[in-house]
C-alpha cells in the first residue's frame, strides 16, 4: 500500500515507518522534519495534494505539552479533522487514528479533549476508520520512558502522592502490531483500547524499571499531591512532562480491559517484564 503517515518523526511514528517499510509499504511521511507543518494544514483542501494515490492514512501526531509554536487544538483536533474529511473527499476509506486512553466523554484536560474532538470527527464519517487509544507507550526512544527510567534509578524514588494509581504500559511493538493489523482487518469496534497485559500501580512500574536495569527495589518518598502540583507550575517550563494536567491524568489512572485487544491481535500483548527485556 501507499500510506500517508503523519507524525512520522515522533516516537510512535518512527517505529511505524520502520515496520511499514519492512512490510513493503510505501510510506509518505508528514512531519516538520520532512518539511510539513501540520498546524498549517487545517482544511481538507490543504491535505488533498498529499493524498494522491494514497491507499490508507495513519495519524500518529501527538504532543504532551503545548509550546508557542504547537497547540493541542491545531495538532490534535483541527489538522486531523481536516485530514479525515479530505480522506472522504479523496475516496480513501482506511484511516487509523492514534488517540489516547482517557480521550473519551470523561476527558478533562486540553490534551485529552483535543484528541477526543478529532476521534469524534473520524467516527462520524463514512470511512473504515479506527480510533486506537493507547495507554502509556514505552520502548526504545520514548521521551516519557527516559523520564521514568531516570526516576526509577534514583536511590530514593519520589512519588506524586502515594503512587498507588494504576497504569497499564503497552510496549511500542504491540502498538505497531495493532496498527498493521488495522490496515488489513478492521476490529469489531471503531475504538480499540491498546494496553499492556495487566495493570500495575505506578510504584510497581518504577520498580519494574529498576529490576530491568539490574537494580534492587528502592525505597520511595510520597510527596503530597498539592505540593507536587505547586512545584509543577514552575517545573513544567523545564520539563513539559511535569505539566499539572499530565500529573492529573497520571493520578486518575490509565487502565482498560485487555480482552478486545487480545482478541484482535490473536494473542495477549506483552507483559511489562517481557517488554522491558526488548529494550
Amino acid at each position: 500500500m501507499k500510506i500517508l503517515l503523519t507524525g512520522a518523526s515522533g516516537f510512535i511514528g518512527r517505529h511505524l515507518a520502520q515496520a511499514l517499510t519492512a512490510e513493503g509499504h510505501q510510506v509518505t511521511p508528514i512531519s516538520r522534519r520532512s518539511g510539513q507543518d501540520m498546524q498549517t494544514l487545517l482544511t481538507p483542501e490543504a491535505w488533498l495534494p498529499f493524498l494522491q494515490g494514497v491507499d490508507a492514512v495513519i495519524n500518529s501526531v501527538g504532543i504532551i505539552a503545548e509550546t508557542r509554536g504547537q497547540t493541542f487544538e491545531k495538532l490534535h483536533h483541527l489538522a486531523p479533522a481536516a485530514l479525515f474529511r479530505a480522506c472522504e473527499q479523496a475516496g480513501i476509506r482506511r484511516v487509523v487514528q492514534i488517540s489516547a486512553l482517557g480521550a473519551d466523554a470523561e476527558a478533562f484536560t486540553p490534551y485529552q479533549l483535543s484528541k477526543y474532538a478529532a476521534d469524534e470527527v473520524l467516527r462520524s464519517l463514512p470511512l473504515e476508520g479506527v480510533v486506537l487509544s493507547p495507554s502509556l507507550v514505552y520502548g526504545q526512544g520514548g521521551v516519557s520512558m527516559a523520564l521514568f527510567q531516570r526516576l526509577a534509578n534514583l536511590p530514593l524514588i519520589p512519588l506524586v502522592g502515594d503512587g498507588q494509581y494504576q497504569v497499564q504500559p503497552v510496549h511500542i511493538s504491540d502498538v505497531v502490531a495493532t496498527v498493521l493489523q488495522c490496515l488489513h482487518t478492521l476490529p469489531a469496534q471503531r475504538t480499540l483500547d491498546v494496553v499492556g497485559a495487566q495493570p500495575l500501580t505506578f510504584v510497581e512500574w518504577l520498580q519494574q524499571l529498576r529490576r530491568a536495569a539490574g537494580k534492587r527495589p528502592a525505597p520511595t518518598l510520597a510527596i503530597p499531591f498539592a505540593v507536587v502540583m505547586a512545584s509543577a507550575h514552575v517545573g513544567r517550563f523545564v520539563m513539559p512532562l511535569l505539566h499539572p494536567d499530565n500529573l492529573r491524568m497520571l493520578q486518575r489512572g490509565n487502565v482498560a480491559d485487555v480482552t478486545p485487544l487480545a482478541a484482535f491481535l490473536g494473542r495477549i500483548p506483552l507483559s511489562v517484564e517481557e517488554g522491558l527485556c526488548c529494550i
